[in-house]
């Protein structure tokens, strides 16, 4: 049976980015909240900016500096309100996949000298354990015909790719290195093929 999806809440959310409307969704796939803020008009639209952000607590909330999730999530919204329309998804999937216990373990693991990927499978997980169907859902349900992914991840195209959404072009979404984020930004361009620094770009 194919995985259902449902809007069941639509209200409008005035934020320091502007004002989108929040969508929340129940889904068959898993029992979590996962939410979209949408701008504007995008059903039928072509070439529509989305991003799709998954959780991270203490990036998005407590506006860590190990990572550089909240200042992704704040451009992203920016960018779409300045575009005038797109759409963030919220994926409820907090530290790749493997839960905010485990990240936090993690970062423990990081601060005696692992790297990012490594101290997850130190853990027993894969390096990235993130799922883009829900995702996928989403944006069928806002019958989008195409969408600019905000990303510097590769393998984030190709998923949603599979699962039929058509991506016609990538945004960059490249926050300012510094001493606390550098290293995690170093692994994720080495180890895991992200789009970051322009020695790895001018090398694709």
């Amino acid at each position: 049976m194919k995985p259902q999806l449902e809007d069941l809440v639509q209200t409008p959310l005035p934020t320091q980015h502007g004002e989108f409307i929040l969508h929340y969704y129940s889904n068959t796939l898993d029992d979590k909240e996962h939410i979209a803020l949408v701008k504007g008009e995008v059903a039928n639209q072509e070439n529509v900016p989305v991003r799709i952000h998954s959780e991270c607590f203490t990036g998005d909330v407590l506006g860590s500096r190990r990572c550089d999730c909240g200042e992704q999530l704040a451009m992203a919204m920016q960018y779409i309100n300045d575009a005038g329309f797109g759409v963030v998804i919220y994926l409820r999937q907090e530290g790749r996949g493997i839960g905010l216990l485990k990240k936090l373990q993690a970062y423990n693991l990081q601060d005696q000298g692992m790297d990012t990927v490594d101290a997850n499978i130190h853990l027993g997980y894969l390096a990235d354990e993130r799922e883009y169907d829900v995702a996928a859902l989403i944006l069928e349900s806002l019958r989008i015909k195409s969408v600019k992914l905000m990303t510097n991840n590769p393998k984030k195209i190709e998923a949603l790719t599979k699962l039929g959404i058509k991506v016609a072009d990538r945004i960059p979404i490249e926050v300012v290195a510094h001493d606390d984020n550098m290293d995690y930004l170093k692994t994720k361009a080495k180890k895991m093929a992200h789009f970051l620094f322009d020695s790895k770009k001018e090398s694709e």
